[in-house]
């Protein structure tokens, strides 16, 4: 099983950013699938989720309405489209796939099985 994002890099305040997770490995439109991250000193947190057959999301309150979760089931991918990007957005950010099938997607760390390796996104002022 491998998740691998890309995507990431430098955005400035009011820009977009859009990142992408390849998935493999197994049959990934079984499983509901996030994104998480992590910025410096702190610890690793949600940000959104994707039900596992895609019709249901949830976001954290910080992206809410500025990023979007979404699927393309015959790649095998799925994307956070970051939108109105703000400093604070700056982290390191996560790909995940929860441990098990059918499910809503949750915003505990502990509900995801495998993990990508992070794509850095840093947004400048």
């Amino acid at each position: 099983v491998q998740l691998v994002e890309s995507g990431g890099g430098l955005g400035q305040a009011g820009g977009s950013l859009r990142l992408s997770c390849a998935a493999s490995g197994r049959t990934f439109s079984w499983y509901a699938m996030g994104w998480f991250r992590q910025a410096p000193g702190k610890e690793r947190e949600f940000a959104a989720a994707l039900e596992w057959s895609g019709t249901s999301t949830r976001y954290a309150d910080s992206v809410k309405g500025r990023f979007t979760i979404s699927r393309d089931a015959f790649k095998n991918t799925v994307y956070l489209q970051m939108t109105s990007l703000k400093p604070e957005d700056t982290a390191v950010y996560y790909c995940a796939a929860d441990r098990s099938p059918y499910t809503s997607g949750g915003v505990s760390r502990y509900d995801y099985e495998y993990w990508g390796q992070g794509t850095q996104v840093t947004v400048s002022s």
